[in-house]
């Protein structure tokens, strides 16, 4: 699933859009219950990302509000392959189009007349996730650390490869309960997840797969980050930094990898 990292790298990649004009719009699944007609004359006025969503700002006609889930896309250049999951099409005035790919058919597109209005916690990447603040949510918490940070109306944005990558540099068992950590046990968590969001940005995402279904931030080629993975999808491997063999264990249905000598 596109996280943080992947939908900004949309978002960044569709920037030159702000300021075009919708001159048509073709929605090509009925499943997205979406009309063409709003959208259709509508100003494009900013494409931003909140958590995992892409919000696209159309002045008074509202928000477009796009959720990738598990392998949406939304990009100006579509490879071939891309073509048969093509589910939204955005034409601009500017001779370019905004398509929305959709293979598995799980994503969403939202038009919100009134504004984006999802209960959504603080941005981690903003000047508002401070080590007090995500000392405040973890306080306030008896749920696994793990979980605290994949709920996203505490904190938006970060899923499960950064969560587990956050908590194997923080030295951190995901397992705790999030209220049990101390104040430099805190500090630390908030510095790697700062840290590991960045890098991630900076490499473009994640891409674990090479199917139409796996994330790509531009055509055929893959983000970076897989490539500096330290606990995720590594089971049976040695820990990059005590040499133990990382472990995968469940938690509410969900894989969560760790080092089980050096994450206390």
């Amino acid at each position: 699933m596109p996280e943080l990292p992947e939908v900004e790298t949309f978002v960044r990649g569709l920037q030159s859009i702000a300021g075009s004009r919708i001159e048509d719009a073709e929605v090509l699944d009925e499943r997205l219950n979406l009309s063409a007609k709003p959208l259709r004359g509508a100003m494009i006025q900013s494409v931003e990302r909140r958590g995992k969503h892409i919000v696209i700002g159309l002045g008074a006609t509202g928000d477009l509000v796009i959720h990738l889930r598990m392998s949406g896309r939304l990009r100006l250049e579509r490879t071939e392959a891309e073509i048969p999951y093509t589910r939204l099409i955005l034409h601009l005035d500017s001779g370019e189009a905004v398509h929305f790919v959709n293979p598995r058919r799980l994503g969403t597109a939202t038009l919100c007349r009134d504004g984006f209005v999802e209960i959504l916690g603080v941005e981690p990447l903003s000047e508002a996730f401070t080590a007090e603040a995500l000392a405040g949510i973890a306080a306030g918490s008896r749920a696994p650390i793990k979980h605290l940070l994949l709920d996203q109306r505490k904190i938006a944005g970060i899923g499960n490869i950064y969560a587990a990558e956050a908590l194997w540099r923080a030295k951190l068992d995901p397992r705790r309960t999030a209220r049990s950590l101390e104040g430099d046990e805190v500090a630390a968590l908030h510095e790697a997840i700062i840290n590991v969001l960045s890098e991630a940005i900076d490499q473009l995402g994640t891409t674990l797969g090479t199917s139409v279904s796996n994330y790509k931030p531009t055509g055929e080629m893959p983000g970076g980050f897989q490539n500096l993975l330290s606990v995720y999808a590594r089971e049976s491997e040695p820990c990059a930094r005590c040499s133990k063999t990382i472990e995968r264990i469940v938690q509410a249905g969900r894989s969560t990898y760790l080092c089980p000598s050096c994450q206390r």
